[in-house]
């Protein structure tokens, strides 16, 4: 059974992009004989997973995949031609050939005058011994064409005798920069490979041919861009792709998904847990022991750290985004981004301060996803009407969710917080009460000219007890202005107006109340 000596090409027409790996499908038209046949397609990815090889035929009652296969080969690579790019070594190896090719040719010139120049001493030699023979005799002329001759001999062999060396130093010069190019720069045999295909085809005629398989070196991450105008915020959805798997995609449909096909699908096996019960001592039951601790507030948990590049959170659920038009990416290993959707809706702006975290007032977007798919935890790229200013990051939104980012501090605010502490006994009942104050001084710096008040919103923190042995209790006559709002996790709120140029301070005063039982306050 021969093999077609031709490959036939067998184009990338879809991939989809995992997160570490790429799902890339291939269709040809196949002009088949009647019988028996096996042909050669390609040449493909090297890279491609053998066991996830996948070949269907259109027509299948007339014509039968029998086999499949790839066949990997070591192929040279073809001369690349010489740029202005090239290196400065590749460069001295170009200089010093051509610098060698102009002293051969000078060399060779040097020889043909040489041997000139000795027929013409044979010349002068012949004609003295016939002019002696016939008794003539031209002393000073014979001596003067013989030095003539014996000059310029000398000259041009002292010459060639230069342009020798200088050939001989640029061959070790060659040769040495010759071989360290090749061990720089030398590219090594590619790899190579091609799908060997057996068919059965019951008559002759033409089939589509659909192949599949997996390949590494490939993944993906969404990125996006926030520009916002006003009261209104525009949000491109893009995917950084990048893809090193040995050949390029030439506007193929591209999908995007979440879904992690090298991950364990069974479940973890269950260890045994013993929980068992002990009295507390009678110093355990006389006191109770408490400490302060800072937790982070969140709805689903925080996210552990990672290092490198991170996974895509997409909120426990394998998510697909599509590219609305073909796409080209090369496999050169660099990022490239692809558009895959935008959308403008209202934007709410704040300008938010939490001087407990930080000092600066930031100016914080909320708007609505209305992109008609889940916002998938990426960097953002924002843009006000100044232009870039910054990068952010967004959380995983699901659609039609509130989102919120941060589009960066305004320097003309500064807020300096100042906190005291007073601790006091009671003498009957021996409870600890500790008073904290806060004061918080907010200050707005405005150009000349400027118009209209800015509304701030400051967050303050206040402890939030877990045994009913500590109680806090917010001494609102004491506080200046009183908070606006105090939620369920101690955060207060209020909302600061400051025209420019002014000025004001906030005064937060709560107490920390602990019976005698109570240590590590």
């Amino acid at each position: 059974m021969p093999t077609a000596p031709q490959p036939i090409a067998l184009p990338v027409t879809a991939v989809t992009c995992l997160e570490d790996r790429a799902h890339v499908e291939r269709a040809v038209v196949l002009d088949l004989e009647a019988g028996v046949q096996r042909l050669r397609l390609g040449p493909v990815s090297a890279l491609a997973v053998d066991r996830t090889l996948h070949a269907e035929l259109t027509a299948d009652h007339l014509a039968t995949v029998l086999d499949v296969r790839i066949v990997r080969s070591w192929t040279p690579r073809g001369p690349q031609p010489s740029a202005d790019d090239d290196s400065a070594l590749r460069h001295r190896v170009h200089t010093l050939e051509e610098e060698r090719l102009a002293l051969a040719q000078r060399r060779d010139r040097l020889h043909a005058r040489l041997d000139l120049l000795g027929r013409l001493a044979a010349d002068v030699l012949r004609e003295i011994g016939e002019g002696a023979g016939s008794g003539e005799s031209e002393r000073p002329r014979w001596a003067r064409e013989l030095d003539r001759v014996d000059h310029e001999r000398d000259l041009h062999g002292e010459r060639l005798r230069t342009v020798e060396a200088r050939l001989a130093a640029l061959a070790v010069e060659l040769g040495e920069a010759r071989r360290a190019m090749d061990l720089s720069e030398e590219e090594p045999a590619e790899l190579v490979g091609h799908i060997e295909l057996t068919v059965k085809a019951a008559v002759a005629g033409p089939v589509e041919l659909r192949l599949s398989h997996l390949t590494p070196c490939a993944l993906w991450r969404p990125a996006y861009r926030a520009v916002l105008d006003g009261d209104s915020l525009t949000l491109e959805t893009d995917a950084m792709v990048w893809q090193r798997t040995g050949e390029d995609w030439s506007d193929v449909r591209l999908t995007l998904s979440t879904a992690r096909s090298a991950s364990a699908t069974d479940p973890p096996r269950l260890g045994e847990d013993r929980l068992t019960l002990k009295d507390r001592s009678a110093a355990e039951r006389r006191t109770v022991d408490v400490e302060l601790r800072e937790e982070e507030i969140g709805t689903l948990g925080p996210a552990a750290p990672v290092l490198g590049l991170p996974g895509v959170d997409d909120g426990g659920e394998a998510r697909v985004l599509r590219s609305p038009v073909p796409v080209s990416v090369p496999g050169d290993g660099r990022a490239h981004r692809v558009p895959l959707s935008a959308f403008t809706t209202a934007a709410r702006s704040e300008y938010a301060c939490a001087p407990a975290l930080s000092p600066l007032v930031t100016q914080v977007v909320r708007f609505d996803n209305l992109s008609g798919h889940a916002l998938l935890a990426g960097p953002v790229d924002l843009v006000r009407g100044s232009g870039f200013s910054g990068r952010g990051t967004l959380d995983f939104t699901a659609p039609g969710a509130p989102a919120e980012l941060a589009f960066g501090s305004c320097d003309d605010h500064r807020v300096v917080r100042q906190a005291e502490e007073s601790r006091d006994t009671a003498g009957i009942t021996h409870r600890t009460v500790v008073t904290r104050t806060v004061r918080l001084h907010l200050s707005r710096f405005s150009a000349p000219g400027e118009h209209g008040e800015r509304m701030v919103a400051l967050r303050e923190r206040i402890p939030v007890s877990e045994v009913s042995a500590v109680e806090i209790r917010l001494r609102e006559d004491s506080c200046s202005p009183a908070p606006d709002a105090v939620d369920a996790e101690g955060i207060a709120r209020w909302d600061v107006t400051l025209p420019p140029g002014s000025r004001r301070t906030v005064t937060l005063v709560y107490e920390l109340s602990a019976s005698a039982r109570v240590t590590g306050l």
